[in-house]
């Protein structure tokens, strides 16, 4: 079989939607199943086989991302027709998935998509002048509209599900979550990355990894080190990545006080730097409550770091049976309080984290490419 996806992000742009679809591309491959990706062009890529880049244009209102030029996407239209796909399959919103429906039409195929972002928590925070309640139903209205476009839907997560299920959509909805390539994930030199970033043995660093965006909630983990610092004073955040927040959150942290405390390192090279600094971690703080899935949880566990994040939307899947995590709230000092604690208590620590890189195997990307190439086939076969 032979798949197009179509998608407005991809490597080098580092988030969960270029991290799923490098994931399952890989694992699709091994068992026979060939994925052709059309992605943006950015500066400073990498060739890769099987990957069309398309001419974008830059975003001034998010400079990380690119916008495809649909004229430039459309006209691959001859050479994709040669190709004998079996599939389209779609990952974003935008450019990606309107254009992916017009070639799906185009080449006479079915279409799925992929849910990757719960828009109705997002877009406020994008809008902030329009009401919030107005920027939910229209992602609401726009979601419903999307996915009942498409011949089936991909959702990371059962929470994410329910929710498409009670915005109205139709089509076919399969729970699959993206997988962890767990032999990427090997211990590193967590000592190494410290002295790399001057960050002595004795401190204890609690760590997030993720985009630095405002839907992230890194306000919370901000407000959480600052109560925990109280009692655990060689306590310091490293907040590994990049994006529009981070101003906000730099001008936070000196407003709370927590110089020497946080310490913002930009995104990491994935291969070694980013299991360097798992490596460092002590703990992985998590504060979000609007990921569909939230893959780096699963990282961290991999790398036997213990997480302690909050259990609702698509994290819920990943921590309600509570092995190689502390679930805790969206209060700040509870949070704290449950930090704290874990801090005091290396054993304990070293506990979760074995449990974390357990319970981690179960969650291998092989399974769940497995589970995708199913669904392909299951669309495939309905009339």
């Amino acid at each position: 079989m032979r798949v197009l996806m179509v998608s407005d992000v991809y490597f080098p742009r580092v988030n969960g939607v270029s991290t799923s679809i490098a994931t399952f591309r890989h694992e699709l491959a091994a068992m026979g199943v060939e994925v052709d990706l059309i992605a943006p062009a950015y500066p400073n890529e990498v060739e890769q086989p099987g990957v069309t880049r398309i001419a974008s244009r830059y975003l001034p209102f998010d400079p990380e991302d690119r916008m495809m030029r649909r004229g430039a996407l459309m006209a691959q239209l001859p050479a994709l027709s040669k190709r004998g796909y079996a599939l389209v399959h779609i990952q974003t919103p935008f450019v990606a998935h309107y254009s992916g429906l017009a070639l799906a039409r185009a080449l006479g195929l079915k279409a799925v998509t992929t849910y990757h972002t719960f828009f109705e928590e997002y877009l406020h925070h994008y809008a902030r002048v329009v009401p919030a309640g107005w920027t939910r139903a229209l992602a609401r209205r726009f979601s419903r509209s999307q996915c009942n476009a498409t011949q089936g839907v991909i959702a990371p997560s059962t929470a994410m599900r329910d929710t498409l299920l009670a915005y109205g959509v139709k089509a076919p909805i399969e729970v699959i979550p993206t997988g962890i390539p767990l032999t990427q994930f090997q211990p590193g030199d967590g000592s190494g990355f410290r002295a790399t970033h001057g960050i002595g043995p004795e401190r204890e660093l609690a760590l997030f990894v993720g985009r630095v965006a405002h839907e992230k909630n890194i306000d919370l983990l901000l407000q959480v080190a600052d109560r925990a610092r109280r009692q655990r004073p060689n306590l310091l955040l490293v907040v590994a990545g990049e994006g529009p927040a981070e101003a906000h959150l730099q001008a936070l942290a000196g407003k709370l006080g927590l110089a020497g405390h946080v310490k913002f390192i930009g995104y990491l090279e994935r291969e070694r730097a980013l299991l360097d600094c798992y490596s460092a971690a002590d703990v992985f703080v998590f504060g979000s409550t609007t990921e569909t899935q939230g893959l780096v949880l699963l990282e961290a566990m991999a790398m036997g770091v213990p997480v302690l994040a909050i259990p609702v939307m698509g994290a819920k899947d990943i921590l309600s049976p509570g092995r190689g995590c502390v679930p805790v709230s969206t209060d700040p000092d509870e949070f704290a309080a449950a930090l704290v604690a874990l801090l005091a208590d290396p054993a304990r620590r070293a506990g979760i984290g074995a449990d974390a890189r357990s319970y981690a195997q179960e969650w291998s990307a092989p399974a769940t490419a497995q589970r995708l190439a199913a669904f392909y086939q299951h669309v495939l076969g309905r009339g």
